[in-house]
């Protein structure tokens, strides 16, 4: 039986992947905030995952293709 861990605490991307962590993929979501739009406020209570979000964003952007591997905005990665 496997054991799922839960990333009670952690809101930095890299560690959630590297680490095995549960994540639930919303990366395409991702992938229409950022391709559409200008500005956005993220106006959402605390532990709603905004710092999660950025730092989703920021690892996109660094080019981390690994932590992406079967997520759905790996289609859209940069080379």
């Amino acid at each position: 039986m496997e054991v799922l861990k839960y990333p009670i605490g952690i809101e930095t991307f890299s560690e959630i992947i590297e680490e095995g962590y549960v994540y639930v993929d919303k990366t395409e979501l991702i992938n229409t905030l950022v391709s559409k739009g200008k500005y956005y406020f993220l106006s959402r209570p605390r532990r709603f995952g905004k710092s999660l979000l950025l730092s989703t964003i920021e690892a996109f952007y660094e080019g981390r293709q690994d932590l992406f591997a079967g997520l759905a905005i790996s289609k859209h990665a940069h080379s």
